[in-house]
């Protein structure tokens, strides 16, 4: 359904594979039909006919897709784009949807995606509301004792959609200049200018809302004045300072008026040291700023700080108290998290409400892997740090959630995370609820292979053996897992099959999608993935765009799947 382009292995509607350099095997290509169920949502909106108007397709979209605001202004556009898309000669004189043209159309993906695009949750709560999608060391180009610092992971990162991006600075050997970097390591260092300078030009190439610049600082005073200044004169206008220091209940330290995610603003945060830091302040020292008198030197460094660092001080329960007159952010390892989760799951639900919790990796993932996400975020932590110049199964379900709310990098939080009940409980996941909806997903077919890979990318001797992998991620009680059928020899594969899952917390739920070829002597061959939040899956018949092991997206690769809650 991609970009059509010449495949030399292609004869006379077959696939050619040479075997062992002595004789050719052909394959015959299947044309790639559409499904029963698009045969018959054509016939339905059509009455019968040949074509489908833009009044009739407006209707498919109101009903069938469950888009109730769609226009026949929308359904005019659509077929535009998909008559000069086929019809290059005659598009001119086209004003409706042939068979073949609808089923096109549901295999276009900027056309009629999975998930919504635009921004549509509330962006006028406090940051304590949301989930925010962060940065850890977001400088380094690959693992964390000897790649090389650039400004480049952070443009991707920017460009992705991640706003919170952490800088660690050090001073040069001859402690004159600034360099970010990755200290005690052999990772070669970049000017934290160049850092500064690329954060101001592509902070919202994908979002309007706040970036947060996390700070971890091993500099001397002298140093941290010359940060502020370099902040200052790189980001002017673009930067935030809160009006006061008095911290308030809505977890930033500004006014609820302010707290909110709603403008293009630079905030400056400071994050939290390890034991042998070279850094001579502590928390408390930066509370000491008078942003009224025009502060310079370090008091103007310390006036910097939107978001004060905290890490637990004494026994973990003591750190997840909850202040009425004072408000935190407080860091954990994934491995503190994970026992606090266990043994006071409550009080970190409680401590979420009015306060910010950042998760960082564990201190031996040297090669830039990632943790769980999902118990962050089932107990209300708004900053799940990744190394996203990494890749794997956890940074796909980092890439999933963050696809929600048309990718902006906030995701407001569900309600039942930010309430108490009667008796003073609090959301535990580890509950199993009652069942709230169910998700019923069908998988039809499968395209795109064929253009993006070679003939022989997959087997050397024959076309793949397509097969895919669904699983369901969020609380313990709605974990699922199922698998089609192996489709072989085909690269258009189609598989038809339908799976339910039921769901008692579908507003932290994540479907994960995997296509694998099976190979019968070694490790099967990835063939695609994704990931979609399941509280913004659209309903109805829709094209499902794959990406690679990094969560780049393919040029070409979709499903064409069916959703349905009941």
């Amino acid at each position: 359904m991609g970009k059509e382009k010449k495949n030399e292995n292609v004869d006379n509607g077959s696939y050619n594979y040479k075997m062992f350099n002595f004789f050719n095997r052909k394959f015959k290509i299947n044309e790639v039909e559409p499904p029963a169920d698009v045969k018959k949502a054509f016939a339905g909106f059509t009455d019968g006919a040949s074509h489908m108007t833009a009044e009739q397709l407006k209707w498919f979209l109101v009903v069938h897709q469950g888009e109730v605001d769609s226009t026949l202004e929308d359904a005019e556009r659509i077929i535009e784009q998909v008559v000069n898309r086929r019809h290059h000669v005659t598009r001119f004189a086209r004003h409706s949807l042939n068979l073949d043209d609808f089923f096109h159309f549901l295999f276009f993906d900027d056309l009629n995606g999975p998930i919504k695009t635009q921004v549509h949750h509330d962006m006028t709560a406090p940051l304590s509301h949301y989930f925010i999608y962060t940065g850890h060391n977001s400088y380094l180009t690959g693992n964390q004792l000897s790649s090389d610092c650039s400004e480049v992971p952070i443009i991707k990162a920017l460009q992705r959609g991640v706003r919170v991006i952490e800088l660690d600075l050090w001073p040069s050997s001859t402690k004159d200049e600034i360099l970010v970097l990755h200290g005690r390591t052999l990772t070669t260092p970049v000017s934290l200018i160049k850092c500064l300078m690329s954060i101001k030009e592509y902070a919202f190439a994908s979002s309007p809302y706040p970036v947060i610049i996390t700070l971890e600082d091993h500099l001397t005073p002298e140093l941290q004045a010359r940060v502020a200044e370099m902040v200052t004169q790189t980001f002017g206008t673009m930067l935030y300072y809160p009006e006061s220091d008095r911290l308030s209940g809505n977890g930033m330290g500004f006014s609820e008026e302010e707290a909110s995610p709603k403008e293009m603003k630079v905030n400056i945060s400071e994050s939290e040291v390890d034991d042998k830091s070279d850094s001579d302040h502590d928390d408390e020292d930066f509370n000491e700023c008078n942003r009224k008198s025009g502060q310079t030197g370090v008091s103007a460094y310390k006036c910097l700080i939107t978001i004060h660092a905290g890490k637990p001080k004494g026994a973990l329960k003591d750190a997840l108290e909850v202040a009425a007159d004072k408000v935190r952010r407080l860091s954990l390892s994934e491995q503190e998290l994970e026992r606090a989760a266990g043994s006071y799951g409550s009080d970190v639900v409680r401590f979420t409400q009015k306060n910010i919790l950042r998760i960082y990796p564990k201190g031996t993932r040297f090669t830039s892997s990632n943790y769980n996400p999902t118990i962050g975020w089932m107990h209300g932590a708004q900053m799940i740090a990744f190394n996203m110049q990494g890749y794997g199964k956890s940074l796909w379900l980092m890439h999933g959630m963050f696809r929600a709310n048309g990718g902006c990098g906030y995701v407001r939080k569900p309600d039942f995370l930010m309430r108490e009940g009667p008796s003073d409980e609090f959301f535990d996941p580890r509950t199993t609820l009652p069942l709230q909806k169910k998700l019923k997903v069908k998988i039809y077919m499968g395209d795109g292979w064929r253009l993006d890979f070679s003939h022989t990318h997959f087997d050397t001797y024959s076309p793949p053996d397509f097969y895919t992998k669904v699983y369901i991620v969020g609380v313990p009680a709605d974990e699922a897992k199922r698998k089609t059928k192996i489709i072989r020899d085909d690269w258009c594969p189609v598989w038809d099959e339908e799976f339910t899952f039921p769901l008692t917390v579908p507003d932290l739920a994540l479907l994960r999608i995997e296509v694998r070829e099976y190979d019968m002597s070694e490790k099967d061959d990835f063939g695609g993935q994704t990931c979609l939040p399941v509280a913004e899956i659209m309903t109805g018949i829709r094209s499902v765009p794959l990406h690679d092991k990094k969560g780049k997206k393919l040029p070409n690769v979709r499903l064409l799947m069916k959703f349905e809650f009941v």
